[in-house]
Formats: structure tokens, sequence, C-alpha cells
């Protein structure tokens, strides 16, 4: 009799115990090449699962079955043959007919009538069984591991599998990195720079598994990198959101303001010349951006000058250019008013602990605020539920809305989890104080990145007009001229602790970028100012204080 034989091996999980192809063929090939009335006519190999129909191989080598050219089929165990009913039933009924006259298996002794049948059934759904609840214990071992906070496949870029515990740990050669690609972006670094700044300065590579990885990363890597919320600590699985048990690369606020950045249409495009202070300023006369521009006279010297794009069509704007060096001057003196004297600062942080026990209250009042919140998100979750079983809302609606809940309630968690931890309402202080005792002294040494961000952080409503830029100090840094009829905010430090407490984004961005300032320059900020200034200025400025706070003098 005429005879195929047929190895297969697939890659899966339900097969890594399996014999090799090269390893099957050779004891077929031992076991029945011998044997008298056996004929072997070819060999069929296949890499390939069986728990689906549809593998070329098997398709072929049953077609030459119909067509007569063999009778028989080799095989190492009838699992090799059908892991799906269709593959089975359809051995069976070719049996059935007498298009396969015999099988022949090494671990199983098959005979071509009722019982023999009948147990080759139950041993093709004993296979399906195996695929099925081997697919079963996967699901049900990465939903328990999903509900855990930990992501079942492998992690991406910054982050690698822990075999040990099973779990995710960060990259110590990679995940910094991803931390500072999110800060340029969110800094106005575009994508682009990004990448070159990756891949030249860095070199930064996926991480080499087997025989791939290991490359630069691409451009448009950079991109699927800062719409990642598993940076953020959101696992996405199944179409759902959980809260991730990693470590986060970015807070979740952070990470929004990214997106948004990216779905913004005018965003800025990036010019190959930085200047520092352009998209920063605007016209006095007729209100559009000031750019900036780079002049060489004849002997090659090079000046910047910054003027008034005069792009409104209805007015022809008359405001001449100013240079570069009396605009930085005039930002230099406005960041020297930012000084304050250290007589004043040892003041408030003396007179500060008074507020403690309202800080305390303020902070308990929002933690049992955010916990009403998500009391109220998972009741919410638990009638959206209802509603799908009672068939009032549609899958899509449910989809949506449940998405939109799980969201809500990541964000509420992690704002509780924020609100466990005791609140500092002096670091913002200190900080912000260190800040502008040398604001003044980091400008004028500083590059056009790090005097854009000084300028960012404290100044805003930028005018320019007759040659004079008019900046209007961010709330942390201004003095109300009427401060001195309001007793309990007669104390700068009470203005920034009452923001502090009520985590208003606007302080929490500045402190934010002054971190990122201390960071890049490489220092930290200190209680006292380092930075020399003029004493007789500084005495002035401290009458001036004293006078506004109402304070004796000393």
């Amino acid at each position: 009799m005429r005879y195929f034989i047929y190895c297969r091996k697939s890659s899966e999980a339900e097969d890594r115990q399996v014999a090799s192809i090269e390893s099957q063929l050779t004891t077929l090939q031992r076991t029945f090449a011998e044997r008298p009335g056996i004929e072997i006519v070819r060999v069929f190999e296949e890499a390939a699962s069986a728990k689906a129909p549809g593998r070329s191989q098997f398709g072929e080598m049953v077609s030459a079955l119909e067509r007569g050219d063999a009778q028989g089929i080799i095989a190492w165990a009838p699992d090799r043959l059908a892991r799906n009913s269709i593959d089975g039933g359809r051995i069976v009924y070719m049996l059935d007919r007498g298009a396969i006259r015999d099988l022949k298996f090494s671990t199983y002794t098959f005979e071509n009538n009722s019982q023999g049948k009948f147990m080759l059934q139950i041993m093709f759904g004993q296979s399906k069984y195996y695929s099925d609840a081997l697919s079963d214990n996967v699901k049900r071992g990465n939903r328990s591991k999903v509900e855990k906070g930990w992501r079942p496949n492998k992690p991406p870029l910054g982050y690698k599998s822990d075999p040990a515990t099973r779990t995710i740990k960060t990259d110590p050669e990679r995940f910094s990195k991803i931390r500072q690609l999110f800060s340029l972006f969110l800094n106005g670094y575009s994508t682009r720079q990004i990448w070159q700044i990756a891949r030249e300065e860095w070199d930064l590579r996926t991480p080499r598994c087997r025989k791939v990885g290991g490359r630069l990363i691409a451009l448009s890597y950079v991109h699927k990198i800062l719409t990642n919320p598993f940076y953020a600590g959101v696992l996405v699985w199944g179409g759902r959101s959980y809260q991730g048990a990693h470590e986060p690369a970015i807070s979740l606020e952070d990470f929004d303001r990214v997106q948004s950045l990216l779905r913004k249409p005018d965003k800025a495009r990036s010019h190959r010349r930085s200047f520092a202070f352009t998209g920063m300023i605007h016209c006095g006369e007729c209100g559009v951006l000031v750019t900036a521009e780079e002049k060489t006279n004849r002997y090659g010297s090079h000046y910047t000058y910054y003027h008034c794009t005069r792009r409104r069509t209805d007015y022809r704007c008359r405001q001449r250019s100013i240079s570069l060096a009396p605009l930085e001057a005039q930002i230099h003196d406005f960041l020297t008013q930012l000084c304050l004297p250290d007589e004043l600062h040892r003041w408030a942080v003396k007179h500060g602990s008074a507020a403690n026990a309202e800080t305390n209250r303020v902070h308990d009042e929002r933690r049992r605020a955010l916990q009403d919140a998500v009391s109220r998100t998972n009741a919410s979750l638990e009638n959206l539920t209802s509603l799908r079983i009672r068939d009032l809302i549609s899958d899509g609606e449910f989809v949506r809305e449940r998405s939109k809940l799980e969201n809500e309630g990541i964000r509420l968690r992690k704002k509780l989890d924020e609100a466990d931890k005791p609140v500092d309402t002096f670091e913002p202080f200190d900080s912000l104080v260190s800040f502008g005792n040398r604001a003044a002294d980091w400008f004028r040494h500083g590059d056009n990145q790090t005097k854009r961000l000084l300028l960012g952080i404290v100044g805003s409503n930028l005018i320019l007009k007759d040659k004079r830029l008019s900046i209007e100090a961010k709330k942390p840094f201004c003095r109300s001229q009427k401060i001195s009829l309001y007793p309990r905010r007669r104390a700068v430090r009470e203005d920034i602790r009452t923001l502090w407490v009520k985590n208003d984004p606007e302080l929490k961005k500045i402190i934010l970028d002054i971190h990122t300032l201390e960071k890049k320059l490489g220092i930290k900020c200190e209680k006292k100012a380092s930075a020399k200034v003029d004493r007789r200025a500084q005495a002035n400025r401290a009458r001036a204080w004293r006078h506004q706070l109402d304070l004796p003098s000393p």
C-alpha cells in the first residue's frame, strides 16, 4: 500500500514538548519504511498550527489522497493531523468513503473499523480539547495578570521583563532617555528634532532579542512612544484600561498635554535658526507676534534683531526693530526685580507655620472628595453594566462609556494616591524664592533655551512697543499694589501656599519647569541666594518690600 508521511511542528506553546520535524521523520522512516507492504511515496513537512483549518501542506496531501496517489498516512500522533473539528472530521469522512484506507502512528495503533474510527474521533476531540483548554488557561492567566497591573506580553522600549518575579521593571539603559524624550517634547522640541537627538547623541536603540532588534529607532517610533499610555502608567488590554503597577515615565497630566500638542493643528514649525524669544512677544501697536532675524554687515559681524511680523493686511505697523542686546537687558532688569531679600525670606518662613492646621484641613477635605468621586465612578460602572444587561444601550455605547469611566477612575485613583502623601507647603515657596534670587544670574550666563525657559516661567503677556518690553509677572512672582488691604495675604508665601493646596495647574507647571531648568543647568536651588547682587539695590528692594507688607524696620 502507498503511504504519505506527514510531519508537523508548531512554534506555539502546546507543541514545545513535541519532537522536531527532523526527529519525527527519522523515527517514522526507521519504524515503517522497512515493513513489508508499505511504500512511502512522498513526505509532507509543515511548521504551522493545527488549531484552525487552512494548512497548505495538509490540504495538498488531502488532495493527493483524493486523486488516489496514496491510500494511507503515516504520522507521529493523531494530534499532528488535526487539532480542530473540521480537519479531524475530514479525515474520518475520507476513511468512511475509502479515500483513506489506513492510518499509522508512532504512538498510537489504529484499525480501520467502526471501533478504530470511534477511538480516532475521541483522539481528535481530545486534541481539540487540549488546545481549547490551553487557550482558556492562557487567557485567564493574562486577565489575572492585567488586573494586577502587569502587562502579559513584551513591554515597550524603556522597560524589560523580570523572569524571576514575572513582572516588568525599568530598563536602566533606556528608561531615563524615554523620560528625557517626553521632557524635550513638552519643552517645544519637534518629533524630528527629538529623533535626531535620540539617534545622534543618545544612540537609542531597540533592545536586541534573539536575531532581531538592536537598531536605531525610526522617526515613526518616536511618535509611537509619545502616544503610548503605558508610559503614563495606564495599561490598555482587550479594549479596556487598567492602572499599571509599573513605574510610569511621565505623569498622566503631562501625558494628556503631550496628546493635545500632538493633535494641535496650528503647532509652530521648527526652523533652521533658533531664536530665544520668538513666538512669545506681541507687538504693542498691531498685536501680531514679534519675530527675529539675523543680519550680517559688510565686515562679517552677525546681529540679531526682533521686529513685528507686520502680517496684518488692514493696518501698517510703524514699530521699529530692536537689537538683541537691549532686549535682553530689559528682561534681565525685570528678573532682577524678582530677587527677594533674605530678611523677608526668613520672616515668611518663620510666620508660615500658623497656616499648617488650615492646610491639613483642606488636604483632608480634598482626600474625602476624591474618595467620594471614586465611589461614584464605580457605581456608574455598575449602573452601566446593568443597562447593558437589560439591553437598554448598544454595545458601542457600552464600550465607549465604559472606557471613559475606567480612564476617569484611573485618574481619580492616581490623585487619591497623591493625596495620601503628606503636603509640604514650604517646598514650592522655597523653590520660587531661591529661583527668583538666581534667575537674573542664570539668564545672564544661559543659552537661548535657558533664557526662553526662564522668561516663560516668570513672565506672561509680553508686549513690545517703542523698543520697550512690557512683561507681566505671573501670579507667584507678582506683588499686588493693594496687598496691605488684605491682612491674610500680606505674605507672598500665603498666596503660594493657597495655590499649592488647591493644586493649581499653573503653579505646578512653574515648579516643574524650575526643576527642569535646575536639572539642565546641573545645579540645585538653595534656600538662600548665592548670586552676587548689589548691596545698595538689595537694601532699596528690602525697604520697598517692608513698606508694602507693613513690616517693622530691622
